[in-house]
């Protein structure tokens, strides 16, 4: 038997049961890993929520679409699961999991893994948005929308990595400005409760030090439509997020004027390759000490508890459980 985060309810905490111990098939291109931590992410409570765009999910099934562990040989990995996307498939949050080898990336020794999992799909979001979908180049000005969120923490420090000489890093809270700035970011942008397109686009500019040539949007609404008012001709914003709104008020005078390139971005469009040579990136920088993410830890027997926390938005940077 094995230990498991199991939810019967959508809306409603997972809590912990036990369960058969899965038994992986060399055949069917599985190996068994001995979860060490998972973290609970957005996507987690809004699958288990019943209303997300891949429909309810059946019930009960055990929550958590990554994880980090252990082979039976020891190797440290990353994995991924499919669990409240497809009918079927419980996730990470077990003691034990089988999952298709496919879904399974050899991590490079000295990784903290409870970081790691923090990292997890968030840094990979940010890292292909930046380069794979953003085209980022050496030397361009980046604007970073939601950067107090994971995403956005990853991308300040990842577009940095990655050759940026410049981000402007955009948040609410004046701790997490303090928190851009310390993680590299130039200068950090205010987002106050009044703000209009007008207004934001003007600290943009202002914040700026010569063209802005890309913005990195997990939020969209607002922010989205000041900064791309900011873009120099051709400029790029890749939304990866809906935060600050479903909608924004974009113009597009704005956009023809300044030939500007609006790009969506998913980490479901990338492929198990692409995905795994991204987690490869972000696991290198996580070992050498060069990205990390706030992050709890918190007892696997809490679940609940944290689970009710993530829904509520209270929590203090990615909730990772320690199994």
């Amino acid at each position: 038997m094995i230990r498991a985060a199991v939810l019967t309810t959508c809306g409603v905490a997972p809590t912990i049961a036990e369960r058969p111990a899965p038994v992986p098939v060399p055949a069917d291109g599985a190996v068994a890993v001995t979860v060490e931590a998972v973290p609970i992410t957005p996507l987690d409570v809004l699958c288990a929520s019943g209303t997300s765009y891949f429909g309810p999910p059946s019930t009960p099934y055990v929550p958590g679409v990554q994880g980090v562990g252990r082979l039976v040989d020891g190797t440290a990995v990353w994995f991924g699961t499919s669990a409240g996307m497809r009918s079927g498939v419980d996730g990470s949050m077990a003691t034990t999991v089988t999952v298709p080898t496919v879904d399974v990336v050899a991590l490079p020794a000295g990784v903290p893994l409870t970081l790691l999992a923090a990292l997890g799909l968030s840094a990979v979001a940010a890292h292909a948005a930046l380069t794979h979908a953003g085209g980022l180049a050496a030397g361009e000005q980046v604007i970073v929308l939601g950067a107090g969120g994971v995403v956005g923490q990853a991308a300040v420090q990842l577009a940095l990595l990655g050759g940026a000489r410049r981000v402007i890093a955009v948040a609410r809270s004046a701790a997490a400005r303090a928190r851009a700035e310390k993680l590299g970011a130039a200068v950090s942008v205010p987002l106050l409760p009044d703000d209009d397109v007008a207004s934001v686009a003007d600290r943009l500019r202002h914040a700026a030090d010569g063209p802005v040539d890309l913005v990195l949007d997990p939020v969209f609404g607002v922010p989205a439509a000041a900064a791309l008012r900011v873009l120099r001709p051709g400029g790029r914003l890749v939304n990866l997020g809906s935060a600050a709104g479903a909608t924004a008020p974009i113009e597009s005078a704005v956009l023809r004027s300044g030939a500007l390139r609006m790009v969506g971005y998913t980490n479901n469009g990338l492929s198990a390759g692409e995905r795994a040579a991204a987690l490869t990136v972000v696991a290198g920088h996580a070992a050498a000490g060069r990205l990390t993410v706030d992050h709890e830890t918190v007892p696997f027997d809490a679940v609940a508890d944290a689970w009710a926390r993530q829904c509520a938005g209270t929590t203090a940077g990615r909730i990772v459980l320690a199994l």
